[in-house]
């Protein structure tokens, strides 16, 4: 279904729009967490440390992914919006011819650096081999974590929220058998997981690229669209780039914050996994109702409608803060449970670790919500350079702060580095928002 974001008020569109992304959302993260719960409580303490010590590099693999969905998702909004439906077309394979380089070259590096990327980040000995795998098996479907990815962004862009649903909910269910099967059943350990990983995600791409090529054939006009085009490649890039790079900084930062973790110990390892598991869960539900605003803002900047963005501002704030309730309720009231979904009883101290990681960062997903927000509408005008500088500070002072209070707080000291970051990024975010929905920032199209 195609949906047009530009003519009904947003507290009707958004909220339509909206919900499917968000079951998306719920459903990509259950299969993600289904991974640390499965190896936490069938293969033990140790895996769990050892997937939740190669999650920071997945993490910098994933900007790209990320990069490429928000970078095509905007161009084809854009574009859509302004009914260009033969440009349109032509953006999307780009899109994905770009891709394959991507994904060739990500590949090759990942399978030639592994093993020294978990060194750099002094992984200890224990869980280093069983990272390692992790991290190797999980750069093989590199080309499947990007065509899904930028599927899912053109889905998005042509305001269908509920297609990349249906995909993740079968990916979803799919990876949490294949993880029971190859982990509880068949014993496979850290292995286990990253295959059952590698084989949903596989299956969500090419399901989600064959129903795109049928979807994009209402769009033809005519002629056989060209099919790559330097300057949208271009125009792509400028927003795909900086997010790419936003991301990246974000996670060579959490590289930093994993590298004072892993001083101590595997416990405390496995306990911050867990906790980090469900703290992006968090934080990518947020996130995709700043995607919404994304798509939101491209398709009116795109039909000429600028007046438009405050009332989707003032709908996304509204849906975001009722967003976080829940998440706040769960993790700070019943944190030790939630922990419980990962370690066993025995487990005290890599539960200790986690609950006051979940207690100290889950007060503050009432900013943050906010803050996403105004990323949304950032990244729909195109203004990147704002999208970037708001995230050096997040970067820089969580990163000091973790060196500055570990030595008198011991690893509590790490997690409490993190509001000082968010609290940055949330002023300028909002000051840049401000510059955009006045007509400071100049929008080209």
């Amino acid at each position: 279904m195609v949906t047009d974001l530009t003519t009904e008020h947003p507290d009707k569109i958004l909220w339509r729009f909206l919900l499917p992304m968000m079951v998306s959302v719920i459903f990509q993260q259950l299969y993600n967490l289904a991974d640390s719960m499965i190896a936490g409580k069938f293969a033990g303490e140790a895996a769990l440390a050892a997937v939740g010590a190669s999650y920071p590099v997945t993490v910098i693999f994933m900007a790209f992914a990320v990069g490429s969905n928000l970078g095509t998702s905007v161009i084809v909004s854009r574009l859509f919006g302004a009914k260009e439906y033969g440009r349109m077309r032509t953006a999307v394979t780009t899109a994905f011819i770009a891709c394959v380089g991507m994904s060739l070259l990500l590949t090759a590096y990942g399978l030639a650096f592994c093993t020294p990327m978990m060194r750099w980040i002094h992984t200890p000995e224990d869980i280093l081999a069983d990272g390692a795998l992790y991290l190797r098996i999980y750069v093989m479907g590199l080309s499947f974590l990007l065509f899904y990815n930028v599927c899912t962004g053109i889905f998005t862009a042509l305001g269908d929220s509920k297609t990349p649903l249906y995909f993740l909910i079968g990916s979803s269910i799919g990876n949490i058998v294949l993880d029971c099967l190859f982990v509880a059943v068949f014993h496979m350990g850290v292995a286990g997981v990253a295959w059952a990983t590698f084989i949903a995600q596989g299956i969500s791409a090419v399901l989600a690229l064959s129903t795109l090529t049928v979807r994009l054939r209402r769009f033809h006009q005519g002629s056989r669209p060209q099919l790559f085009d330097a300057s949208l490649l271009w125009r792509i890039a400028a927003i795909a780039v900086p997010s790419i790079m936003q991301q990246s900084v974000l996670s060579v930062g959490n590289l930093f914050v994993q590298e004072i973790v892993n001083r101590y110990g595997s416990a405390v390892i496995a306990g911050y996994s867990g906790a980090v598991k469900l703290n992006t869960f968090a934080i990518n539900c947020f996130m995709a109702l700043g995607g919404c605003l994304s798509s939101y803002t491209a398709q009116n900047l795109g039909a000429g409608k600028r007046e438009r963005l405050p009332m989707g501002f003032r709908t996304g704030v509204r849906l975001s803060l009722i967003a976080t309730v829940p998440f706040f309720v769960l993790y700070f009231f019943f944190s030790r449970g939630m922990m419980g979904l990962f370690l066993n009883a025995d487990s005290g101290e890599a539960i200790r670790a986690g609950v006051e990681f979940l207690r100290i960062v889950s007060p503050l997903y009432f900013m943050i919500s906010i803050k996403l927000m105004t990323d949304g509408v950032i990244r729909g005008s195109g203004a990147m350079v704002y999208f970037v500088l708001a995230t050096i500070p997040d970067l820089i002072l969580r990163i000091a702060f973790a060196y500055l209070l570990t030595p008198r707080f011991g690893s509590t000291g790490i997690w409490m580095a993190w509001p000082f970051g968010w609290f940055a990024a949330s002023g300028l975010t909002i000051l840049f928002y401000r510059r955009i929905v006045t007509g400071k920032f100049e929008i080209r199209l």
